[in-house]
């Protein structure tokens, strides 16, 4: 019901507010899980993962800069200057509360937002087939040189190259990931999720609805994904503004992003990252703000006036 107007006028105190909550995660406040420090306990036995909120402050924040900017955005200095808020959005997350795969989302949004508001493709283009090589190199690099590394993220990456050699440690979750997608055939045939699958209500809760609704659950729920990307994308070509187009955008670049990158890891097609599947898995933090941002993109459905 609020005019999203109004987030813009606070955009630069919501994405500060964003920065200092992470902040708070390296204070006595801050709540380890499972190794993990990312959370700011709360009264009641509850926590708040404040990177969650980052996402949408980034959101926000970088689409109001954009339209701020204006022409100048296009500019190198502009883009600098939105890359630079970006990048310290995407280091809070990581180095306050060592959140790797948030960061790379946080990153990605930032990024498509300044793809989608510049009139130019081709620089685009270039930039991703560079950094597609670099990676490329780099993991070759890696495969050979850090087999014997104690980092855990470094240790990720060989796990994934190698699944099958390291089925027992490194890729245990990701290889019975596989077993009960491969087990759950086409209607549903439920063996392995309990007990076997680590942190299965998490990251890897896509292969649990393959295991327990088969290949058609699977397709379902992609299905009903791809027609809330395509009501995103209908919201963001026929918002009333710019602010209102950018922020669509950038709803749909951090639901995308998870998504794929959810289904990359699952299936093995990228490095165990602990990214989520949005409105699925389990956390709180993320499910309300996952529908805050519904709620913004409502806010700027509702003032489309199509003829």
């Amino acid at each position: 019901k609020l005019d999203y107007h109004l987030y813009g006028a606070f955009a630069f105190e919501i994405y500060v507010i964003s920065m200092f909550l992470m902040a708070l995660v390296q204070t006595p406040l801050g709540v380890t899980v499972n190794g993990a420090r990312r959370w700011i306990g709360l009264p009641g036995n509850l926590s708040l993962q404040p990177a969650e909120i980052t996402k949408i402050a980034v959101i926000l924040f970088i689409s109001y800069e954009l339209c701020r900017l204006g022409k100048r955005a296009y500019s190198p200095k502009g883009i600098a200057q939105i890359l630079a808020f970006g990048a310290v959005a995407s280091a809070g997350v990581l180095f306050l509360t060592d959140n790797l795969s948030t960061a790379i989302i946080v990153a990605g949004i930032t990024c498509i937002l300044i793809f989608v508001s510049h009139p130019k493709t081709k620089p685009f283009l270039v930039i991703i087939g560079i950094g597609i090589a670099v990676a490329a190199v780099g993991i070759a690099i890696l495969s050979v040189t850090v087999a014997n590394s104690d980092n855990f993220r470094l240790q990720r990456v060989i796990s994934w190259l190698n699944p099958e050699a390291t089925a027992d440690t490194g890729s245990f979750q990701v290889m019975q990931g596989l077993y009960a997608i491969g087990s759950g055939g086409l209607l549903g045939n439920s063996t392995q999720k309990l007990g076997v699958i680590p942190e299965a209500q998490n990251d890897m809760i896509l292969v649990v609805i393959c295991e327990e609704l088969g290949v058609f659950g699977a397709v379902v729920i992609l299905v009903l994904f791809a027609l809330l990307l395509y009501r995103l994308i209908f919201i963001a070509k026929n918002a009333p503004d710019l602010f209102g187009s950018l922020i669509a955008t950038g709803i749909f670049a951090h639901i995308a992003l998870q998504v794929i990158l959810n289904i990359a890891v699952v299936t093995g097609l990228l490095p165990t990252t602990g990214i989520t599947l949005p409105f699925i898995s389990y956390g709180g933090t993320a499910i309300v703000f996952l529908m805050a941002e519904m709620g913004i993109a409502l806010g700027i459905s509702r003032k489309i006036r199509l003829e």
